[in-house]
């Protein structure tokens, strides 16, 4: 048999994509964040993804949970993990968080999903889980007293971890056709962002620039990108689903360097480091004990 099945291919594919389009959201923001408002350019794009989501959402097949507790646990997964994230994800950015930064910051997650969701962890994982958090240390400290970086915009974006570590938890509790409760939590999220959105300003400069960061963003990453990670966590271990995150940080400085020429300091590429070394031991399986003779 090959080692190469379709079914691999298509995972490995799966996963490819995933990591490029999730990649690409620092960005592609950044660029939307240059001709609007924080909170103009998450209304918009949220209202688009949610009118895509409602439009093929009967050619995906997904139904809306029929009982009561489904319908309540959907939004308020909505509103932790398309709410709360997409607020300070774009909040972090608006401040001065560069794309590398904040992707290295959401790239500690799998090692607070292990912390949260594992009860017996061996000291090989604890190892790596305080190199994980000191390489995250080291990255917010880089980002604060090197980058000119403010203490807001850093608290910004550990809420973004916060939220979206807690959302994909959650989330992964939906086990009663986990697909069929996106249209609820989308418009749980909308409805937050909303909420918030009277209390902030409000402007945008419609160019080709805009648009097509609005429509990237709308369609791509809040659309397809968040479908194929709910497949993902509906259809993996949650741990091994959030250790893609891992893969994020480096794949968005490439992009950030080749497009705005931001360069990560040398401590927070030793902090990147750490994370990675971090992931090693965290994942690492243990070695087989031979029987004795």
């Amino acid at each position: 048999m090959s080692v190469f099945s379709k079914a691999s291919v298509a995972s490995a594919a799966t996963t490819s994509l995933f990591v490029l389009l999730w990649s690409s959201g620092a960005i592609v923001s950044k660029l939307g964040l240059a001709q609007a408002s924080p909170f103009a350019f998450l209304l918009l794009r949220s209202a688009l993804a949610l009118a895509g989501l409602l439009l093929i959402g009967p050619l995906l097949g997904l139904r809306w949970p029929r009982s009561r507790a489904g319908i309540l646990r959907a939004l308020g997964t909505g509103c932790v993990l398309l709410g709360a994230y997409q607020i300070f994800y774009l909040l972090a950015l608006s401040t001065h968080v560069t794309p590398g930064v904040m992707a290295t910051v959401m790239g500690v997650q799998p090692i607070l999903t292990v912390a949260l969701m594992e009860r017996q962890r061996s000291w090989s994982r604890l190892f790596g889980l305080g190199l994980g958090l000191g390489g995250l240390v080291m990255v917010v400290y880089q980002g604060i007293n090197l980058g000119g970086l403010s203490l807001a915009g850093m608290l910004f974006a550990l809420l973004a971890l916060a939220s979206m570590t807690c959302g994909s938890i959650l989330q992964k509790r939906i086990t009663d056709n986990p697909m069929g409760t996106l249209p609820l939590q989308y418009i749980a999220g909308f409805a937050l962002c909303a909420l918030f959105a009277p209390f902030q300003p409000l402007h945008v400069q419609w160019n080709a620039s805009f648009v097509g960061a609005l429509l990237w963003m709308g369609l791509v990453v809040s659309l397809l990108a968040t479908l194929l990670l709910y497949r993902l966590i509906a259809r993996g271990n949650l741990v091994n689903v959030t250790s893609l995150f891992y893969l994020v940080p480096a794949v968005t400085a490439v992009m950030d360097f080749i497009i705005f020429g931001n360069r990560l300091a040398p401590l927070s590429l030793l902090g990147m480091g750490l994370i990675v070394v971090g992931l090693l031991f965290v994942f690492r399986k243990p070695a087989l004990r031979t029987a004795e003779a």
